[in-house]
This record gives C-alpha cells, structure tokens and sequence, in this order.
C-alpha cells in the first residue's frame, strides 16, 4: 500500500504543539492595512489556536490523525 500523503498547503499553514493543539496564523494581515487600526493590526500579528470543531479535519490534511 503507498504512504499517505500530507496536504502541501495544510503544512505551510499549520504547526502542531507539543500538546497536540494546532497554531494557526491570523488572516487579513497581509496588504491594505492603511484602513485598519493599529490594535487591530497588533491582534492579527499573534498566533491563535484551530477550533475544536477543525482540529481533526486540520489533523487529518497533516496526517496526524
């Protein structure tokens, strides 16, 4: 049987923690930001964590599921 393959894309966007949870960057942070406020811009530039509801989908494009 082949190997599994992980999802390219899936890779570049997402990094498993030593816990297990998924860090994910924030979107809208990468042109016109003239319009946006700087605490705004501030808030996106940190990590946040993929939801509950998308761990095992985002798992499964890894293949760590």
């Amino acid at each position: 049987m082949p190997k599994m393959k992980s999802n390219s894309s899936a890779k570049k966007r997402f990094k498993l923690t030593g816990t297990g949870k998924i860090k994910r960057k924030h979107a809208y942070k990468s042109h016109i930001l003239t319009k946006k406020d700087t605490k705004r811009k501030r808030r996106l530039t940190s990590t946040g964590l993929v939801h509950k509801t998308d761990v095992y989908r985002v798992k499964r494009m890894l293949g760590a599921a």
